[in-house]
């Protein structure tokens, strides 16, 4: 576009995070449907800042993961409750249960490492940047620590991501 382009009265970097967010809320709420069971090899690697407004995690997670933390779906997960607004899980953190509540305004990424699709996203929540942190190593069978793939698109995967810029 020309250095001459008018700034859009429009919110359309907004009205497409939105629209991105609720695939995930409906990939989560077929999952909740299906009596949470992940169907074939599908787990989701979801990714939420754990300072947003509406994000409910344990005292200890949130010490431990000030900024944002990584958690995983796929099979020691319970009560996955999805809603119009977010979801809410069961998971163990050392073998320590726990339930999270995550709005969908709070998530930063979410990635099926299954078929290859991620999706990235701006923080809703103003004036956060994103900082390093630890996966937070939920539980899974074996007791293995989870890692989360990194979330590109120069591998010719499904990834996407949007990114606006802001003339200041």
């Amino acid at each position: 576009m020309s250095e001459n382009t008018p700034e859009s009265l429009i919110p359309y970097d907004e009205i497409v995070q939105e629209a991105l967010r609720a695939v995930v809320g409906r990939v989560l709420r077929e999952v909740e449907h299906q009596g949470g069971t992940l169907p074939g090899a599908h787990h989701f690697y979801i990714t939420f800042k754990t300072g947003a407004p509406g994000v409910s995690i344990p005292r200890n997670l949130r010490e431990r993961f000030p900024d944002e933390m990584t958690i995983v779906l796929q099979n020691k997960f319970w009560d996955l409750s999805v809603s119009d607004f977010g979801f809410s899980v069961g998971l163990t953190f050392n073998q320590i249960p726990a339930k999270l509540d995550i709005p969908f305004s709070a998530i930063t990424a979410f990635v099926d490492p299954a078929v290859e699709f991620g999706l990235q996203f701006q923080a809703a929540v103003a004036d956060i940047e994103p900082t390093e942190h630890d996966d937070a190593e939920n539980d899974r069978p074996g007791d293995e620590a989870s890692s989360a793939p990194a979330v590109t698109s120069d591998d010719g995967s499904n990834v996407v991501t949007v990114d606006f810029g802001r003339k200041k």
